[in-house]
């Protein structure tokens, strides 16, 4: 068999892997949130604050679109054009044209110049952030912050093309093999690096401080048999006034984190319903879902690249001979992109049921709907969420459910209890 044979078969493996995955591991039924009580949740929510939400977020609407619409069409010109590949022989041109400044440095460059394009529209959003007092960073924070962001990119992207150029110029025809295996480690790999050495490059992360509420956290954990390493409180409001908490890593590196700013805005019960919802995801192993999905699709992803990058058309436009140079690299970018277009929604629908069975679990663990209903009030007034988003945006992108839809599940637990 040829080895674009032996890709087709692999890809279908990792496709069907991936399906069976997602069918065992993804909660595809979901709690009941019926409309009527989402109709009343909306009535029940002060209407100044569902008015503000819904201006907020149709300010944020065009640029965010618009981002996308940019990101795409320039990816588009990179990619299906020889523009891109001119990008990167030039930047290499004072190394000699090597192919490893072609690799790490001409390819780093089509990002940079990419993302340059967006850049006004991420800065016109810090300004609508700013006008409506969510931020509390100034242009000097969000320029530092901005610029972590692309030296961290920097470090990781560096090291994530040399070793897929590298491999694919050792083994020009089993290339797609070897980088779908380098790309699954890859995923597996950040998941335990990122929270313990990436997000401390953004936030001072602290143990909670002993108290009342520390020690409620930890019983609480430990009557879910859930293995937590700490309780971390994160300095979010040194750039934002919004309130979250979330779950990250897994094994040695799990840990829950509550933004600074959830434990000024919320009530002591309301912050335990909150991390109730994020033992849920340490209960459930979901960070290890997401881990094993994603290395599954990042598999798939290299071989699929292989397959449709050998397709002449496509070649002949970018003005490349092989998917497998780095002059490609723009192309390789514009095929990821529409990809990522695409998969969208579905990754959406996928966030919004685990997030779903996490809240039942925290219904379930504190036996409490009226704070859990009380703190999805208070997390869309103080983020300026629109509790009740337009359908056909909500599907496409929204990662969790509505927040009428949160308290509606809140409500029919609630009778459903007996409470």
């Amino acid at each position: 068999m040829t080895p674009r044979g032996w890709a087709l078969l692999t890809l279908a493996g990792l496709v069907v892997a991936l399906v069976v995955a997602a069918a065992l591991l993804v909660p595809w039924s979901r709690p009941p949130a019926p409309r009527v009580d989402q109709l009343a949740a909306l009535r029940d929510l002060p209407a100044e604050q569902v008015a503000r939400g819904r201006e907020f977020r149709s300010a944020l609407r065009p640029g965010g679109w618009a981002a996308l619409a940019v990101g795409l069409l320039v990816a588009l010109a990179f990619g299906l054009t020889p523009l891109g590949g001119r990008l990167v022989e030039l930047v290499a041109r004072p190394f000699g044209g090597h192919w490893t400044a072609q690799a790490v440095l001409g390819a780093m460059a089509v990002l940079f110049v990419a993302d340059l394009f967006t850049l006004p529209l991420a800065a016109w959003r810090q300004t609508i952030l700013t006008r409506y007092g969510l931020s509390t960073q100034g242009w000097a924070g969000w320029t530092v912050d901005l610029l972590k962001s692309y030296a961290v990119s920097a470090v990781i992207g560096a090291v994530a093309l040399l070793g897929f150029y590298t491999v694919t110029r050792l083994a020009p025809r089993w290339w797609w093999a070897l980088g779908a295996a380098g790309a699954a480690g890859l995923v597996v790999l950040l998941s335990f690096v990122l929270p313990v050495l990436v997000e401390p490059v953004f936030n001072r992360f602290t143990p909670m401080e002993p108290g009342p509420l520390r020690t409620e956290l930890t019983a609480l954990a430990a009557r879910d048999q859930v293995p937590v390493r700490d309780v971390l409180v994160a300095d979010a409001s040194r750039r934002t006034r919004a309130v979250n908490a979330y779950v990250s890593g897994f094994g040695p590196t799990r840990r829950v984190v509550v933004y600074d700013t959830l434990l000024r805005e919320a009530t002591p019960a309301e912050v335990t319903s909150v991390v109730a919802h994020e033992l849920g995801h340490a209960r459930e192993r979901d960070v290890l879902t997401g881990t094993l999905t994603g290395a599954l699709g990042a598999a798939a992803a290299v071989v699929a690249l292989y397959l449709l990058g050998s397709a002449g058309p496509l070649l002949r436009l970018a003005g490349v001979d092989s998917i497998a140079e780095p002059r490609a690299f723009p192309l390789v970018i514009a095929l990821v992109t529409m990809a990522g277009l695409v998969a969208t929604p579905v990754q959406a629908a996928v966030s919004r049921r685990v997030e779903a069975r996490a809240d039942a679990h925290a219904l379930a663990l504190t036996g409490d709907p009226a704070t859990f209903e009380a703190m999805q009030r208070r997390l869309a007034g103080v983020n300026l969420a629109d509790p009740d988003p337009p359908r056909w945006e909500f599907l496409y992108s929204a990662s969790h459910p509505s927040t009428v839809e949160r308290m509606a599940a809140a409500r029919a637990y609630a009778r459903e209890a007996g409470r």
